[in-house]
């Protein structure tokens, strides 16, 4: 039978995966399953929750086994359309994750309970910052242990099993415990539906002794189900725009600025489409790098306060008004509060919400349905890009370096920027990975994330092992940290060689958490040194193809860069580069001095 599960979109993608558009969101699902008969070993909970997991364009889920969860990975990897990839911990397998639902428009991940589940906790927290629906399955107790007041392992000692169900309340958009058969199906589609719908993670407890049992519920294909969309409401929507094009059609120099929330109200195209007609200079914030093409012809850069890119901020902070598409302004993101920008001057469009100015407001409008609309009662206006063209200067090029000189950052990042393509995509660590990626310029198909919002470090390694599972075309270039490396997700790089992925990782040794070194100094931002070659060398162990080298001069990067796109192509390569303590971006030491000032503000008087 032909399956067809809409979400929250009309287009229909192409092949039988996830229909994902540029900004990754899940559109709508098309799958064609042939007619059978389900035997009773496949009409099991296990099997349908395997099935629903593949019908939304999960082909990968990231696990750790424990024994809570152990009958339900049997289930979920004897589904054809799903591969299990263990992780080395439960945090790395919510964080791949994270990293695949950015490229697949959701992810998945099975973990044990409590455990598990508390361990997995704080990448399903950045799951949510991001609006990026996570499907968080936990193997939860036996369904005969509920109500008898038994004190469980992987407990505190209580005969409570709801500490995790609590825990995760918090940080989820629906939880579903599973521990009978009846309306376990009803459960399931919920759960996976709301998170589509919402675009948050959600958690699934499924009692350890229900994965193998069938039940007549689960006794065909499952149910095609349909999400209805939601609607603009339209004479809100001719409001907006009328009071809008009125307030950007008096202004003299208007901007235009793309936020974070483009991915989550699937507005990218909608955003350019504006940009297209209204000849605004076009920026992002910095957590919407990648969102908008930077190939745009009216691009201007990364706006970041402070740390914009050049010209940038100038042209934003000096605009009479400014439009800012799905927008998150928090103290990383005004860099310590100090944006110069002023409410009445701005509009503010969130994914169901337009404010213009310091009033009116309107709700129950889609962002994308609005950007369309508006980009047809604006006129073109083309001053204040003007004014960028005459004060832009090209940015200068790094000095050339001494034979034999040790590397600097910025000659690093010289080189990685030429390896850019249509091909390959970055990720980007938490510290200074952030402000020089953010320099990079993404050719157009050039994949880019990082996490702002929670700046968890140590994301990136398991996300890279997510986003690059989801998109094996790509190769995967990822910018870290020594700091971050260390910081509990290193092992998995054994995961992505197990995968045959072929990943470059620039893991940048300075000896420390720069980051946290320019916002406050103190001797716990030097961490022990570790010769990191060695240690993926080590967990390489002969087996699967890696390639690894240490390099400490300009000469050394060349000649690894030639090898790792060269015969190293096919090969997971890490290449450790030595860098001086206080070699850092200009823009994090400026970030640093502002979010430092912004922390450490007296208490207001009582």
């Amino acid at each position: 039978m032909d399956t067809k599960i809409s979400v929250t979109d009309a287009s229909v993608p192409t092949n039988s995966n996830v229909g994902c558009p540029s900004n990754g969101i899940v559109s709508s699902i098309l799958s064609s399953v042939p007619p059978s008969v389900i035997s009773s070993s496949e009409a099991t909970l296990g099997r349908h929750l395997a099935r629903r997991l593949v019908q939304i364009g999960v082909s990968d889920v990231f696990s750790v086994p424990g024994d809570f969860n152990l009958t339900l990975l049997d289930h979920l990897i004897a589904e054809p359309g799903l591969k299990n990839i263990g992780c080395c911990n439960e945090l790395n397998a919510g964080y791949a994750a994270d990293g695949y639902a950015r490229s697949r428009g959701v992810g998945a991940c099975v973990v044990t309970f409590t455990v598990g589940g508390l361990s997995v906790l704080n990448a399903i927290a950045g799951a949510y910052s991001e609006n990026l629906p996570v499907i968080c399955i936990v193997g939860g107790p036996n369904s005969n242990d509920y109500g008898t007041n038994r004190i469980l392992h992987h407990t505190i000692g209580l005969p409570d099993f709801s500490q995790e169900f609590r825990c995760f309340q918090t940080v989820t958009c629906y939880q579903a415990v599973v521990n009978n058969l009846e309306d376990a199906h009803e459960q399931i589609d919920t759960a996976i539906s709301t998170a589509l719908k919402e675009s948050k993670p959600v958690y699934i407890s499924i009692s350890c002794n229900l994965p193998g049992i069938p039940h007549p519920t689960f006794s065909r294909e499952p149910v095609p189900f349909c999400l209805a969309p939601k609607v603009t409401n339209q004479m809100g929507l001719e409001a907006a725009v009328e009071a809008a094009a009125a307030f950007l059609n008096k202004a003299v120099k208007p901007v235009m600025v793309g936020g974070p929330k483009l991915r989550v109200a699937k507005a990218c195209e909608a955003f350019v489409e504006l940009a297209d007609a209204c000849g605004y200079p076009v920026a992002v914030m910095p957590s919407a790098k990648g969102l908008v093409p930077e190939c745009h012809p009216r691009f201007i850069g990364t706006y970041w306060g402070a740390v914009s890119t050049a010209f940038c901020a100038e042209i934003v902070e000096s605009a009479d008004s400014y439009i800012f598409a799905g927008p998150i302004f928090n103290d990383y993101s005004s860099v310590g509060y100090s944006l110069l920008l002023k409410k009445d001057k701005a509009i503010l469009v969130q994914p169901e919400r337009v404010v213009i100015g310091n009033g009116p407001a309107f709700g129950c409008i889609l962002m994308k349905d609005f950007l369309k609309a508006l980009s047809k009662r604006l006129k073109c206006n083309t001053t204040a890009y003007e004014n960028y063209h005459r004060i832009y200067v090209p940015e200068g090029q790094p000095l050339r370096s001494d034979p034999k000189e040790p590397l600097r950052v910025n000659v690093l990042f010289q080189h990685i920027q030429k390896m850019l393509s249509s091909e390959t995509a970055v990720i980007a660590e938490t510290g200074d990975s952030w402000f020089n990626c953010q320099k990079l310029k993404l050719p157009k198909g050039c994949g880019y994330e990082f996490q702002m919002q929670y700046g968890s470090i140590g994301w990136s390694v398991g996300a890279t092992l997510g986003y690059a599972q989801a998109v094996p075309n790509k190769r995967v270039i990822s910018c870290i940290g020594d700091g971050s490396f260390q910081q509990v997700t290193a092992q998995d790089v054994s995961t992505m060689i197990r995968c045959e992925q072929r990943t470059i990782i620039f893991l940048i040794n300075n000896g420390g958490y720069t980051i946290e070194v320019e916002i406050h100094d103190g001797p716990y931002n030097v961490i022990k040194n570790w010769n990191y070659t060695g240690l993926v060398d080590a967990i390489h162990n002969g087996e699967g193809k890696c390639w690894t080298t240490k390099v400490v001069c300009e000469e050394d990067l060349i000649n690894a860069i030639e090898t790792a796109t060269g015969s190293k192509k096919d090969c997971f390569c890490f290449i450790e580069v030595i860098a001086h303590k206080d070699d850092t971006s200009k823009e994090l030491l400026e970030w640093g001095s502002r979010v430092s000032a912004a922390n450490s503000r007296p208490p207001n008087p009582q």
